[in-house]
């Protein structure tokens, strides 16, 4: 498949994985869902490694740990965002790692005593919290402050595992063995998680594993911004779940913070691939 293809079906599918996680937070903790999800993750890798002859063993493993630290704890945190907001906000409040990432080169420029920062960056990262600001107004005032600080973490956490992901593809890493080491991480964290909440019987599903497979070979083959303009269809796939499905009342003010969230991501995607080359070996390097 060609990138823009696997980034539409993994956009598609993340939105699905959406729906099932919303669904059954309703019945299990976060850290339940994480490790089932994880443990779909590890045994779909584990296949696909040994049916394509790839090793498992890792020649760099504290760059996987330090991976799976930070995606895993974002993902936990977007699934208890989920949990208790809107399909479509929690959505949009994870995707704000491109806007993150822009903040990053920001900060690594400042710490390099660039002479002049990017004007054009700085207005992406202005937009994109503005962008939270209404989104995040009517979830206030529902009392869902913590679901909403949630979901905004993860957004942050998101855009240091991408950075990991990069470092850990300049390292030579395939994707099935960076999905598997991520899975086994998530395992051991749900795990953690399960022995002071206890378990539930569950029904596993393996949609999340093949949309971050996709994802994660869409990135290594297409164009940067092209994949994230993509990848943005996921709030829209997650807004008509989200109407269709959980009776999501249609908030403007939420809407108009969800378009300057996608605009302020495009521009940051497009502004950060010019900047990371000359950063990418002192700042970003995780």
């Amino acid at each position: 498949m060609s990138a823009p293809l696997l980034m539409l079906a993994a956009s598609f599918l993340f939105a699905t994985m959406g729906v099932c996680v919303k669904l059954a937070s309703a019945y299990y903790a976060a850290g339940e869902i994480v490790f089932y999800r994880a443990l779909m993750g590890a045994l779909m890798m584990g296949f696909l490694a040994r049916s394509r002859g790839i090793s498992l063993r890792t020649a760099v493993p504290g760059m996987h740990f330090w991976r799976s630290l930070s995606g895993v704890t974002a993902l936990s945190l977007w699934f208890y965002s989920i949990g208790g907001l809107p399909l479509p906000t929690a959505m949009t409040l994870n995707y704000m790692s491109s806007v993150w990432m822009a903040l990053f080169l920001i900060g690594g420029a400042v710490l390099l005593g660039a002479a002049r920062i990017d004007a054009r960056l700085v207005a992406a990262v202005l937009l994109g919290f503005a962008g939270v600001a209404l989104v995040l107004r009517p979830t206030v005032a529902q009392n869902q402050t913590w679901a909403g600080l949630a979901g905004l973490l993860s957004g942050l956490l998101s855009a240091l595992a991408y950075l990991q992901i990069t470092a850990l593809g300049r390292a030579g890493e395939p994707e099935p063995r960076i999905v598997f080491y991520f899975s086994c991480g998530g395992m051991v964290a749900g795990a953690l998680t399960m022995l002071a909440t206890g378990m539930h019987t569950h029904t596993l599903h393996g949609l999340a594993t093949v949309a971050q497979l996709m994802m994660t070979r869409a990135y290594g083959i297409g164009r940067p911004l092209v994949n994230a303009s993509l990848q943005y269809l996921g709030i829209a796939f997650s807004f008509g779940y989200g109407v269709l499905l959980f009776d999501d009342p249609l908030q403007w003010i939420a809407v108009g913070g969800i378009v300057l969230i996608v605009a302020a991501g495009l521009m940051a995607t497009r502004l950060s691939a010019e900047k990371a080359p000359a950063l990418s070996h002192s700042t970003l390097e995780p």
